[in-house]
């Protein structure tokens, strides 16, 4: 294959994959991810309270 060909044929399946790509990007939602960190940090909170000493057990 003459190298001129091969060349705007790879151009081409470039443009394809990259506007492909925006259309992903476009379409996603960030929903999951917001929904994801607020259960860590909901996480997080009941570890703190959970490994918080007693009142009882504290030093006064």
């Amino acid at each position: 294959m003459h190298p001129d060909i091969h060349l705007r044929l790879m151009e081409i399946r470039d443009a394809e994959l990259r506007e492909r790509a925006d259309r992903w990007r476009a379409t996603r939602h960030r929903r999951p991810m917001m929904s994801w960190r607020a259960g860590w940090t909901l996480v997080e909170l009941g570890l703190r309270l959970v490994h918080r000493t007693p009142a009882h057990f504290q030093r006064i």
